[in-house]
């Protein structure tokens, strides 16, 4: 073979492995539009859809404040694994409101509707651990801004009768195999659950799976659904606000 000859080979074979490249990087960027930006919007109008729905089925929420309801809240009925039973409002995400469902599978539950409750845990409201997943990035990211949450916050379940509010009490990373974050008391696997907990989970950090990003909460009160909103979602009314709405009523 001359010379020559072996150039223009080695020239056809750089010219044919440039255009695999070149396919290869499209499609590459093809999958990064796909997986952060398309399964946000297909989410995001599967969530639409959901909370319109979930708004039809129970009607209209009056926008007065609630007052804080005495004696245990009421337990929701759970349709079935992988149903839609109540929404999630957390005031301080830039996507405030999503839908919450039954299980934590990842092609039923969390890529499609929203958030995820695990099915062993306790229910809103229960003595244990309310506990939910979601994700952080992605399928409509509902979780995309867990790390924002600081002690106080607010964490409110509605459903159908009431609403739940919780306050975060604070936030950790663990590894993925660290489950006891989900034990009925939170941390301490076997010991029997007296207070009545919330537990967020999402994949930390940011595009990636390889830890935990956790956020513990407390049951602080709850609100009959029939009576309004909770003072939690009330727009610019934190808890030293309805303190002092509390106290002046008092006065």
């Amino acid at each position: 073979m001359s010379p020559t000859h072996r150039r223009r080979r080695g020239a056809a074979l750089v010219g044919v492995l440039g255009e695999l490249l070149l396919t290869l990087g499209a499609l590459l960027a093809l999958f990064l539009v796909w997986q952060l930006w398309w399964t946000d919007v297909m989410a995001d109008r599967e969530q639409a859809g959901i909370i319109d729905g979930l708004e039809q089925e129970w009607g209209e929420v009056d926008e007065r404040i609630a007052p804080r309801q005495d004696g245990p809240p009421p337990v929701p009925e759970i349709p079935g694994e992988n149903m839609v039973w109540g929404k999630m409002h957390v005031p301080d995400f830039d996507r405030p409101t999503f839908p919450l469902a039954e299980g934590v599978s990842l092609e039923e539950v969390l890529n499609v509707k929203g958030a995820g409750h695990y099915p062993e845990t306790a229910l809103p409201g229960q003595v244990g651990n309310f506990s939910v997943a979601g994700h952080r990035n992605t399928y409509g990211r509902v979780f995309e801004d867990i790390a924002r949450l600081e002690p106080g916050d607010p964490v409110v379940v509605e459903t159908a009768d009431a609403f739940y509010v919780y306050e975060v009490t604070e936030s950790l990373i663990v590894q993925p195999q660290d489950v006891e974050v989900i034990a009925p008391t939170p941390g301490q696997p076997g010991v029997e659950p007296t207070e009545q907990m919330m537990t967020l989970t999402a994949c930390h950090p940011m595009y990636s799976a390889r830890e935990r990003y956790i956020v513990h909460a407390e049951f602080a009160y709850w609100t009959d659904r029939d009576d309004g909103i909770p003072e939690a979602l009330a727009t610019g009314a934190g808890p030293s606000d309805s303190d002092a709405s509390r106290e002046g009523e008092e006065r």
